[in-house]
């Protein structure tokens, strides 16, 4: 039986499910998702920064990651609206409870993105891309927003089909497909070549995804090492690092992850540690387990490791409080360093059966 995975990944998440939730429950007229809006952060410190933007903003060139002021300058009646954690957790959640409709083999994978093993599912559900093309209707019917849907035979590929032509897409990448549609991509749009792997591939005179892939692996891995490796095998649509599995139950539970491009300000931080809570605690959840420890680690663009922990005032598996206290972590921890990886993890776990 061929393995079918979807990437389902919420369009532009933030400002989505900001706009659903004041147009679908506070009965608001004007929807964020057709004016230029964007959620930023704390604008009177004058470090705001763009954390999601609509269609509209976008054609003004504003850009994620941008100071709030830059874009008010681009756009002067620009809408911003602060970010809503909470509602992003419950709007999350609603995603992956509609997705274990289907399968059980769903893995979130951020607070916004999500996989799921599809497998064997076409001789009830229909082909993969037609119902892919129903399920994101049923989102958006009940749920409110969009999502694209990226469709293909392992994880990191269906990643890559849904990051082609956004919104409301379903998109197909199987290997087959893979020197029409992935190849002729320049290298940055490869999940995980960040700014500074651009930088060095260039260097190297390797632009495009094509070009990596036929460049000599021992070429690669003299200059890059391991990550020279990962990225030639991604270039051929080989995801051996994205296995579905679960830490051990003695090893507690964590997650952490390596992000695109670098995060230089705390307001570009904060939506992963959010995710990376998210994720820790619906594990937690699902185990009816609680943590007393909370800790977070940071590898910097440099490689090199730190990490804080501290205890919590009482066991938890709630997100927020989580994520709260991660958060107070982090200002204590990060030295302004560009940051490469994020993680969270917990200690101290009891279960209701303890």
């Amino acid at each position: 039986m061929k393995p079918v995975f979807f990437h389902v990944d919420v369009n532009s998440a933030f400002l989505s499910w900001s706009a659903a939730y004041r147009v679908g429950f506070l009965g608001e007229k004007t929807n964020l998702r057709n004016i230029p809006s964007v959620v930023g952060g704390n604008e009177k410190n004058r470090h705001g920064i763009v954390l999601a933007k609509s269609t509209p903003a976008k054609k003004f060139g504003i850009k994620t990651g941008e100071a709030l002021v830059a874009a008010r300058n681009k756009c002067p009646g620009l809408v911003v609206i602060p970010p809503d954690y909470e509602l992003y957790v419950r709007s999350s959640r609603a995603l992956i409870d509609l997705l274990g409709r289907y399968t059980d083999r769903v893995q979130q994978y951020s607070i916004d993105e999500a996989f799921a093993d599809m497998t064997g599912c076409s001789c009830i559900l229909g082909s993969p891309a037609v119902f892919a093309g129903e399920l994101k209707e049923i989102i958006k019917a009940e749920l409110g927003f969009t999502v694209n849907i990226g469709i293909s035979s392992c994880k990191f590929l269906a990643k890559m089909a849904s990051d082609f032509e956004k919104p409301d897409k379903v998109h197909t990448l199987f290997p087959d497909e893979i020197p029409s549609k992935m190849w002729p991509l320049p290298v940055e749009d490869m999940f995980f070549v960040g700014r500074s792997g651009t930088r060095r591939l260039n260097g190297l005179g390797i632009h495009t995804i094509g070009e990596l892939a036929a460049t000599d692996h021992d070429i690669l891995v003299s200059h890059f090492g391991k990550y020279g490796d990962m990225i030639w095998n991604f270039a051929h649509g080989e995801d051996h690092s994205f296995a579905f599995s679960a830490p051990e139950e003695s090893k507690g539970y964590g997650n952490s992850v390596t992000v695109p491009s670098d995060i230089l300000t705390k307001e570009d931080a904060m939506p992963v540690l959010l995710s990376l809570c998210e994720t820790v605690g619906a594990r937690l959840r699902a185990d009816k387990a609680k943590a007393s420890v909370i800790g977070i680690s940071i590898v910097d663009s440099d490689f090199n490791f730190s990490s804080h922990q501290r205890r919590l005032p009482s066991p938890t598996s709630t997100t927020m409080e989580l994520f709260v206290c991660a958060r107070a972590l982090f200002g204590q921890l990060w030295k302004k360093d560009p940051i490469r990886q994020l993680g969270v993890h917990t200690s101290d776990v009891t279960h209701e059966s303890a």
